[in-house]
């Protein structure tokens, strides 16, 4: 394949496996194992299996090769390990790295789940984990020690939307020679120059927009050859995390209209946040294409566009923000995002429900905050839809 090749023509053509059938639509390999011709071969796999030679499903699939090459290519990534969910990536992105007595900094902005493994799971084992805020360089400076190994963030988080400068954390964490593993759902690999800003480790949850259909869960992890298969992948093959292969092969369909797709939400995402500014029944408009957002510029250098994600906080609070969702006609109530349905959710009461008032308020997760997720729909639609829920409020 090209490294000349634009973007588009990578998501449908890059790492594509015929077999001798010659098939168009990439194969399915249904298989949990893989025939030897001989004992020898069989051992002599097992000793150094080849570029393309396979020894059981937890291992690796030639559908999965196919995704996990496609998908290092756009990230301009040197490999890729596809894994079963997005969870099960940040995990194994963590877990691979970390042992009892290591120091990790996490930025504070986290989805939900990836802060109970940080908070919860990690600090079981031995490991100390300091949060700080994101956005604040002095923070993640004064948080780094001789035995921090590694930095955790969401390059634009959920679902208060902060951009973090990610090249300069970086640049403070191999000081210290710590890895940056950064989550880049909401940055999406289409806008994502995460490992040309710093990033050692690239975190997905394909379930978002690589899927981008509601079907199936999947993740997927990024980095350097050397950390994927000396690092990673012994962790993952001996822990089960692995993506199915039917699953990846959705995931291929997927990459292929990606960039399309998330062009269209992140232009119709502009145009709606554009639209509701200053609405006065809207404490706030958080959306960082916009110029008023704090990290406006930070956006625009790192990711070109905002985003495909709105979020809104309604002046009446909780009760307010129930009332618009009832309210929706177009715009499903679910907590996904960067599906081809527009999505909306109450992340106080779901998805950032477990944590406290107290963390929650530290967030910026208010009681009237909603987080749309916009679709493909038509965006005049979705503004009309949006603008009666808001009436019933």
């Amino acid at each position: 394949m090209s490294n000349d090749w634009k973007t588009r023509t990578k998501l449908v053509h890059e790492g594509i496996r015929r077999s001798q059938y010659g098939e168009v639509a990439e194969p399915i390999f249904l298989t949990q194992g893989f025939v030897y011709d001989s004992a020898e071969q069989a051992a002599g796999r097992f000793e150094e299996a080849g570029e393309d030679e396979f020894i059981y499903a937890r291992y690796g699939n030639p559908t999965v090769r196919m995704f996990e090459e496609r998908i290092a290519a756009l990230e301009g990534a040197e490999d890729a390990f596809a894994t079963a969910s997005g969870m099960a990536a940040v995990n194994a992105a963590l877990f691979s790295i970390l042992k009892a007595g290591d120091h990790v900094v996490s930025a504070r902005a986290l989805f939900g789940s990836c802060l109970y493994i940080l908070e919860d799971i990690l600090t079981r084992y031995g490991v100390e984990v300091t949060f700080v805020d994101g956005t604040d360089l002095d923070a993640w400076a004064t948080a780094m020690r001789p035995e921090t190994k590694a930095v955790f963030l969401e390059s634009m988080s959920n679902p208060t939307l902060e951009v973090i400068n990610l090249p300069k954390v970086a640049e403070i964490a191999h000081a210290v020679g710590a890895l940056v593993v950064v989550d880049n759902v909401f940055s999406t690999p289409v806008f994502s120059r995460a490992i040309e800003s710093g990033a050692d480790v690239v975190v997905y949850s394909a379930t978002k927009h690589i899927d981008g259909q509601g079907r199936v869960l999947g993740g997927v992890v990024l980095g350097t050859k050397d950390y994927i298969r000396k690092t990673l992948e012994p962790y993952l093959k001996h822990t089960g995390g692995a993506m199915s292969p039917f699953t990846a092969w959705l995931m291929l369909k997927g990459l292929e209209t990606l960039d399309l797709r998330v062009r269209a939400q992140a232009d119709g995402a502009l145009k709606i946040a554009e639209h509701f500014e200053g609405d006065d029944r809207l404490a706030r408009v958080i959306y960082p294409g916009l110029s008023s957002h704090p990290d406006h510029a930070v956006a625009m250098a790192q990711l070109e566009k905002g985003g495909t994600v709105v979020s809104f906080d309604l002046k009446g609070g909780q009760e307010a923000a129930f009332k618009f969702l009832n309210a929706l006609q177009i715009v499903i109530i679910s907590n996904n995002l960067g599906d081809a349905k527009s999505i909306i959710t109450h992340p106080s009461t779901t998805t950032h429900q477990r944590l406290t008032d107290e963390q929650r308020a530290t967030l910026g997760i208010t009681p009237g905050l909603v987080r749309l997720s916009v679709g493909l729909e038509d965006v005049d639609d979705l503004i009309a839809d949006l603008g009666r829920a808001l009436d019933a409020t």
